[in-house]
């Protein structure tokens, strides 16, 4: 059971900070500990054992329909036919999806109280031609943006049911590889001439959400495998230039129906790191005058045993500052790593933002671009349950220190977080929470999950919140 500390005071927080986060690390020494004591060895054992046979191998999940060849079936594929350009189309067509239904309740530091039942429903035709040329077409039916179809049951002023159904094309998009689409341009693949694209409506994620994280409609393209005579530590280096016209939604969630965005994309791996130098650039009309450009560095590799990933961003508006368009900067980082003897997972990420970062375009569920922090700071998709400590990155630092059990051969997970965030406006805003998540997988496609939270704010009410989700994979 979660605990709500009441407090006043910022050292009340800070100490309230301190002792979560000993007793979360205590927790996970002592799960360290008493896994080493029952275990012999970590290396990897010398015997030999022999192939599992097709009897013996985990049957396919299948999805809800299969028209072609089957979803990672076995056997021979379909021979396909060939098109003027010379490529072999196999068609298949799949529909899957993902279901989802929760209960939540949460109080506020504000003392507002919700309480809900929401429902969504992610649903995909997959038209699979080859390895690399598909159209895929989605559906979200059960919710419109922020809305979701379900029952509010407080407070009392909302109660009732919601129905926010729809037929609205939330993905449709083609993408290919042109090398592959005209195999007679370089039939011994010889030249470098693998350039990919996909155009439509799409979802484009950059600097882990950071950066970008919306449902856009662009066409993108891509030029990957371009390595250098001479320059061995340069595994591969993949170039992206995208443009969305349409769906754009700013840094503030809400959809700019002038705006445009431009990007290039950079992707370097080499011997020990994998770096990705990313702009984008929003164009709003003339009108507006809130034109931004958003840059993202990161770095991502291993350090010993721990996996780590550090990143800068910043943003530059063009004009002057608006709602949806800041002068900014943002640092980040996450160090993770497996303890000795165990499957489990501890992570400590940190965050430190100036003036007003603004993100190029943001999803109106995506909240903040701090959700990557942790469970206190991230955005659920799903109904209005908040994150328990606000994941805007504007004049704030802070961070999570985190324990992920992984048990009953990773079918359940267990994990606890600590975090807080510092807010350098002096308003009275720091804040401190913990917050638990159990995971439970049954069958070969239902994840029942159970999560709360407590919260103490300066100056403000504590907060908590708890649900239960149901996710279905169809």
């Amino acid at each position: 059971m979660l605990r709500i500390i009441n407090t006043s005071a910022a050292t009340t927080n800070s100490l309230s900070l301190w002792v979560s986060l000993a007793v979360l690390i205590l927790l996970a020494l002592v799960n360290t500990v008493v896994l080493a004591a029952g275990s012999k060895e970590s290396r990897l054992s010398d015997e030999a054992f022999p192939y599992l046979t097709d009897d013996q191998l985990t049957p396919r999940t299948p999805p809800l329909l299969e028209l072609g060849d089957p979803f990672l079936g076995e056997g021979n594929l379909k021979p396909g036919f060939e098109i003027l350009t010379g490529a072999v189309w196999q068609p298949r067509f799949w529909v899957y999806g993902t279901f989802r239904s929760a209960l939540s309740t949460h109080k506020l530091g504000n003392n507002s109280r919700s309480g809900e039942w929401a429902n969504r429903l992610d649903l995909f035709g997959n038209l699979q031609l080859t390895g690399t040329e598909r159209l895929l077409i989605g559906v979200q039916p059960l919710h419109r943006d922020g809305n979701f179809s379900g029952h509010v049951f407080t407070p009392d002023s909302e109660d009732g049911w919601n129905d926010n159904s729809n037929f609205r094309i939330r993905a449709l998009f083609f993408e290919g590889d042109i090398s592959e689409i005209f195999p007679r341009w370089d039939l011994l693949d010889s030249t470098p001439n693998d350039i990919g694209f996909s155009v439509g409506r799409q979802d484009i994620v950059f600097q882990d959400g950071m950066l970008i994280s919306d449902n856009l409609d662009g066409v993108g393209v891509t030029r990957n495998s371009v390595r250098f005579q001479g320059v061995p530590w340069l595994i591969n280096l993949r170039s992206t230039f995208f443009f969305g016209w349409n769906e754009v939604h700013r840094d503030n969630n809400v959809e700019d129906r002038s705006a445009e965005i431009y990007g290039i994309f950079t992707a370097i791996d080499t011997l020990k790191s994998t770096i990705n130098l990313d702009l984008a650039y929003v164009d709003s009309g003339e009108s507006a005058r809130d034109d931004v450009l958003s840059i993202g560095l990161d770095a991502i590799q291993r350090i010993g045993k721990f996996s780590t990933t550090f990143r800068l961003l910043g943003s530059f508006a063009t004009h002057s500052e608006t709602p949806s368009a800041g002068d900014g900067a943002l640092l980040f980082g996450d160090i993770n790593w497996t303890p000795a003897y165990t499957n489990d997972i501890a992570y400590v990420t940190f965050f430190a933002g100036f003036d007003r970062y603004t993100s190029a375009a943001r999803d109106p569920l995506a909240g903040g671009p701090l959700g990557r922090v942790g469970l206190l700071f991230s955005a659920r998709g799903l109904g209005s349950f908040p994150a328990p400590l606000s994941n805007r990155a504007g004049d704030a630092y802070g961070g999570a220190v985190g324990y992920q059990f992984q048990m009953a051969e990773t079918r359940r997970q267990l994990t606890f977080e600590a975090g807080v965030r510092k807010d350098d406006n002096n308003n009275g805003t720091d804040s401190v929470g913990i917050a638990g998540r159990l995971q439970q997988a049954f069958g070969r496609r239902t994840v029942f999950t159970i999560e709360a939270f407590g919260t103490a704010h300066e100056n403000n009410q504590p907060g908590a919140g708890i649900r239960t989700e149901i996710l279905l994979k169809l």
